[in-house]
């Protein structure tokens, strides 16, 4: 016999009787696998394939593959995982699987078992074993691993809202349509940021809009109501259906937010009314209730999330719109769809009188609720929430309902990126320890103008690329926030390997992103005028700010109760003068650390330089990043020296205090000139929301027209308030 032939029947025995080499894989599903499993196991397969294994997926019995390399992919109760069962070639025990859990299994015959909780666990499977084969550019032979996820509810929000007001409307107004949101309507984008957040193993997305029904449903009694055109109209439906199904299939269930009381423009025109309202109206409860019933009817897979507050305001108001228009608009909106099991409701906690009580009410008469409640605030401010908001979540946690906590506008980040990896896991910890969450709701670094980075580039950065640290952070320890500093340390090193391709530069630089991670959140808790959206904390702050907050409107001094315990400019200043005690953080404490902190940092991210391989315009622009966090600290560390030595003249009344301050506040100038250089030609904008409600440090605009939003704006006002100081310091020398 030819010598060739022998050695290829030898090659094809070895290779048929060695089911997990050489041969084809099969990935083995249920005919009637659903669109998520289909989903992991096409993952699953892409990386096989890039492994260079070659690999399909099959809908067949799995005893018809006998003797050939397979993986069996399905929900515990499929008939291709139940056919192992039977086998004994699997052992699954009661309690082993949970909801969106899975097992990897190598059998005695060689076959590998991704059995999952339920179809969302099968594709969680697929995805953990797809890692492992890109990781090891082999499929592995001795498995046996069960995860689930600690975190119920996982996943991020964006806003179909702009920086900017629409002409002849307010916050929150803006219909669905290609001009105003071009990224909605691109198949592409969805294909990629679905695909992002499944690989992250995100199960919600949140979609935030003032009053979405007047562009995704037409209310038969008030056909008028719609606020755009038929075309437009037909669009919207179509590609929200799209969005819907697409993100199904990748296990994300999709909710529609909204404010309350708002109404369509149009309805509201023809009725005499404005578009939002502090107490219900006989028609506004109507058109409100039939608005939610035909959404429930047309999109039956979609959750809503009811901001009950803002607008609305007073006690009784909020019960009766949550108990009369909001649940029986839902229950109206099943019984025409023909549903039998409520959709998911989740009620915002946010400006509500008494959260814990209307979630009792509601729970009298619906079921599937979920709570939501802002983690610290609309910045980062601290990863130990305290005081009155930690207990309210601890309440809400309690109930028979779930909660979620929502990790809010990041005022104070932006519009820096943001890797704290050991600031975000202590987070998430903390958000599960202490608040008793059980659901995590995430914002974008740039919420107003998403899905764009505020980064000046030729070519738009989309946040979700640019941010992938921030999404994969978060999500990693939604999923498992118990995980040990030593393997986390290594994790993160080989994701930034992976990005920058030196195993030096990426130790390097992720003690960088966890260094300048620390600033911002002392730096507004402990000098902020507010951790809201009213205050861009990157674009600085007056020396009046600093030294008599309690004059600016949006100052409240309550969010500090939050905080670790510690002492305001005022209240330090006093205390020393007085000779007494400390406690906590204190300005000068807060000063050392942030100057220490930005310090290491731009020592790290400067030792990565050289070391960096690959994506070398990304690393630029993270290094430019990691310099403007820095003169932001120094301008802040100036700027809180001065002010501390204005607060000791109001004591001491000797002007060499004065003239310090001075000397300091030159200092923080010398500083924001920095910034404001570092920032000219590498960012459109400091803050994403541009309007008037942005108050500190001074106006975002006026008229409807967006106004210092960026560093160079501002030099001007800080400009001026050096030589208007200096000019009160000459007189004070002039007069003995």
């Amino acid at each position: 016999m030819n010598f060739r032939l022998v050695s290829s029947l030898l090659a094809f025995f070895f290779l048929a009787a060695s089911p997990l080499h050489g041969a084809a894989i099969s990935i083995v599903l249920d005919a009637n696998a659903a669109p998520r499993v289909e989903y992991g196991a096409t993952r699953l397969a892409d990386a096989l394939k890039s492994a260079g294994l070659d690999a399909a997926v099959v809908h067949t019995p799995t005893d018809a593959l006998a003797g050939t390399p397979r993986i069996v992919v399905g929900p515990a109760k499929s008939t291709g995982v139940q056919s192992l069962v039977s086998a004994n070639q699997l052992q699954l025990k009661d309690g082993d699987l949970k909801p969106e859990g899975f097992l990897l299994a190598t059998c005695a015959n060689g076959t590998i078992a991704v059995a999952g909780g339920d179809d969302s666990g099968a594709l969680y499977g697929c995805l953990e074993l797809a890692a492992r084969v890109r990781d090891a550019k082999k499929l592995p032979t001795d498995l046996h691993f069960i995860d689930a996820p600690a975190f119920k509810m996982r996943g991020p929000c964006f806003g179909m809202q702009k920086t900017y007001l629409l002409p002849g409307r307010k916050t929150y107004e803006y219909p669905y349509t290609d001009e105003l949101f071009p990224f909605f309507y691109d198949k592409q984008f969805w294909t990629e940021y679905l695909d992002m957040l499944a690989a992250n193993r995100m199960n919600t997305l949140f979609i935030w809009a003032g009053h979405p029904f007047a562009s995704l449903v037409r209310v038969p009694d008030y056909p008028y109501a719609l606020e755009v055109s038929d075309e437009q109209f037909k669009k919207n439906t179509e590609m929200y259906r799209y969005i819907v199904q697409e993100a199904d299939k990748r296990g994300i269930w999709v909710v529609q937010m909204f404010y309350n009381i708002l109404l369509s423009k149009p309805f509201a025109d023809k009725n005499g009314l404005a578009t939002q309202l502090k107490a219900p109206t006989p028609l506004a409860a109507d058109y409100t209730r039939k608005s939610i019933a035909e959404f429930v009817k047309q999109y039956p897979n979609v959750g809503l999330m009811v901001c009950l507050g803002e607008a609305l305001t007073g006690t009784d108001n909020q019960f009766y719109w949550a108990t009369q228009v909001i649940i029986p608009g839902v229950k109206d909106g099943m019984a025409e769809a023909g549903l039998t099991q409520e959709p998911p409701l989740v009620v915002r906690a946010h400006t509500i009188n008494d959260p814990v009580a209307l979630m009792t009410e509601m729970l009298k008469t619906y079921h599937n609720l979920y709570s939501e409640a802002k983690f610290n605030g609309e910045s980062l401010t601290t990863w130990e929430p305290r005081g009155p908001l930690q207990k309210q979540q601890q309440d809400l946690g309690n109930l028979a309902s779930t909660h979620m906590t929502n990790i809010h506008i990041m005022a104070n980040l932006e519009p820096f990126r943001y890797g704290d990896t050991i600031f975000i896991q202590k987070s998430v910890l903390a958000a599960r320890d202490r608040l008793n969450a059980r659901g995590m709701h995430l914002y974008p670094l740039s919420y107003w103008n998403w899905p764009d980075a505020p980064d000046k580039t030729d070519v738009p950065l989309k946040q979700y690329n640019r941010d992938w640290i921030w999404f994969e952070a978060w999500s990693r320890y939604m999923w498992n926030p118990d995980r040990d500093a030593a393997g986390e340390r290594t994790y993160w090193i080989g994701r930034l390997t992976e990005m920058y391709g030196s195993p030096q530069a990426a130790a390097s630089i992720l003690d960088a992103y966890n260094d300048s991670g620390e600033i911002a959140p002392r730096l507004i808790r402990r000098f902020g005028i507010t951790e809201g959206n009213r205050q861009t904390l990157s674009l600085g702050m007056t020396l009046d700010e600093l030294v008599r907050p309690e004059r600016y409107s949006v100052y409240s001094g309550l969010w500090e109760s939050q905080s670790p315990p510690g002492e305001r400019l005022d209240v330090y200043t006093d205390r020393e003068w007085n000779k007494q005690s400390h406690e906590g953080e204190t300005p000068p404490s807060i000063i050392k650390e942030v100057l220490d902190f930005s310090a290491k940092a731009v020592t790290e991210i400067d030792a990565a330089a050289p070391l960096v391989t690959k994506n070398r315009e990304e690393f630029d622009r993270l290094k430019n990043d990691v310099y403007c966090i820095q003169a932001m600290a120094q301008n802040y560390a100036a700027k809180a020296n001065a002010a501390m030595l204005v607060l000791r003249y109001n004591y001491s009344q000797d002007p060499n205090d004065m003239v310090q301050a001075e000397k300091y506040l030159a200092e923080s100038l010398d500083h924001y000139r920095t910034l404001a250089k570092l920032t000219e030609n590498t960012y459109q904008y400091a803050n994403s929301m541009q309007t008037s409600q942005r108050k500190i440090p001074v106006s975002g605009g006026s008229g409807g027209k967006p106004a210092n939003y960026h560093w160079t704006q501002l030099l001007p006002t800080y400009e001026k308030e050096l030589t208007d100081f200096q000019a009160k310091v000459a007189a004070l020398k002039a007069v003995p």
